[in-house]
């Protein structure tokens, strides 16, 4: 009984630094697509109130249950409307990058404080310490997890609409005709290893990238 009441706390732990960390970044994944839309001049997401820090806007019913599940997962699309961009394929390109590329730079900015928190861990408390550090740790890969994940060409994640600026308009067609199907694909296989062990082995490869250029840049600017 003791040792399942000890691995329900830590399931229930990790759930409660799983969903901390998708308030922080599933808004932040959808802002960078809807401002990034608006720079390039289309304003439907601004219009419909996406621009903005609450996570209720954002949240994709199956994507988040996902998202706790497996770590892997996506929000509700941000709504775009292309005839408004300069170059129609460039736009939906850089707009979908956009979110991923966010998750990133969040992952590492987790990292980063990961390092001066350890330097400076002599004046804190050292629960307090290991809590904070769990949870950047959690952050860092929920972020690069939603990074890579985004990152698939398939819909409706952000690498179908950057695959197809390199691609004939027809795919794109395609992919907007059945989207719905390469959804529900994506989802069973979610289900199997097929995705998961492959992303988790790449998720911990860019984990131990961007810590050892941390690292770098710490002992270039503060020494060893």
């Amino acid at each position: 009984m003791g040792n399942l009441l000890t691995y329900l706390q830590g399931k229930l732990i990790s759930i409660l630094y799983i969903s901390l960390a998708l308030i922080i970044s599933l808004p932040a994944h959808e802002i960078a697509h809807a401002y990034t839309a608006y720079k390039l001049g289309d304003p439907t997401a601004k219009n419909l109130g996406r621009l903005s820090l609450n996570p209720l806007k954002h949240l994709d019913p199956i994507g988040t249950i996902c998202l706790l599940l497996f770590q892997f997962g996506w929000a509700k699309p941000v709504p775009i409307d292309p005839r408004n961009f300069k170059n129609r394929k460039g736009g939906i390109a850089v707009t979908a990058l956009s979110g991923p590329l966010a998750n990133l730079i969040l992952a590492f900015i987790a990292i980063v404080l990961q390092y001066i928190l350890a330097i400076f861990s002599f004046n804190i408390n050292q629960a307090v310490l290991y809590t904070v550090l769990r949870f950047l740790s959690y952050f860092s890969f929920i972020n690069i997890g939603l990074c890579l994940f985004n990152l698939i060409p398939v819909p409706p994640l952000d690498g179908s609409n950057i695959l197809i600026f390199f691609l004939p308009d027809s795919v794109g067609e395609f992919f907007n005709r059945y989207g719905m199907y390469f959804q529900i694909i994506l989802l069973f296989l979610l289900f199997t290893p097929i995705i998961t062990n492959p992303l988790t082995t790449l998720v911990n490869n860019v984990y131990n990238n961007l810590s050892s250029i941390a690292g770098l840049i710490f002992r270039t600017f503060i020494g060893s």
